[in-house]
């Protein structure tokens, strides 16, 4: 995978990152598959880890963007929550804002980074 050059918004609290691009992807994720297994699969991550962001980003936020049901005979599964697809929609609106505010000083900065051959 090689590198990736453009600005990448992280929303803070305190020390957490409440949502970054990571989060956002797997809120996409999570929005088509209803599944935080099948998420995390499609990611290339552990469970665990997709679990543990999902909660994060749960704890951070006055609302739960995320909610799960346990699995059992009829199955589990995990679905974005109205909250959620609203804070996903404002985050990749800011995401472009952002991109769209620094693109000259962008273009501009790039020439100055090395190249993936370099």
């Amino acid at each position: 995978m090689g590198r990736q050059s453009g600005p990448r918004l992280r929303i803070l609290l305190g020390s957490d990152i409440a949502l970054g691009p990571g989060k956002a992807e797997l809120l996409d994720a999570l929005a088509r598959t209803g599944s935080i297994s099948a998420a995390a699969r499609e990611m290339g991550m552990s469970y665990r880890r997709a679990w543990l962001l999902v909660d994060t980003m749960n704890a951070c936020f006055r609302q739960p963007l995320v909610e799960t049901a346990t699995g059992g005979k009829g199955g589990g599964g995990a679905r974005v929550t109205e909250f959620g697809l609203d804070v996903l929609a404002r985050y990749r609106a800011m995401e472009i804002k952002a991109a769209a505010a620094i693109a000259g000083e962008m273009r501009d900065f790039t020439r100055l980074l090395a190249t993936e051959t370099e």
